[in-house]
């Protein structure tokens, strides 16, 4: 699976904290092997918008859509609690 960030996702990438971006990197090779990969923890979150959630640490969190055979980041923001 290909891998690509919305403009706003790669803006919210550019403004996370070094740490942050580095694990949101390796999360994406997990990613890209395998959406079921356990340090992920994927899941739809909006049914009818085909959006998923996926965890890069945990304060931070991805959300993605799924589209033919592309991952497309649309946001990388702290986790709300």
């Amino acid at each position: 699976m290909k891998r690509q960030l919305t403009e706003r996702a790669a803006q919210d990438y550019e403004e996370a904290p070094t740490a942050v971006q580095k694990a949101f990197d390796k999360q994406m090779r997990f990613l890209a092997l395998n959406l079921r990969h356990p340090s992920i923890q994927a899941k739809k979150i909006d049914e009818r918008n085909d959006v998923w959630q996926g965890r890069v640490t945990k304060d931070w969190r991805f959300y993605f859509k799924i589209v033919r055979d592309t991952y497309t980041m649309v946001r990388i923001v702290p986790h709300p609690k």
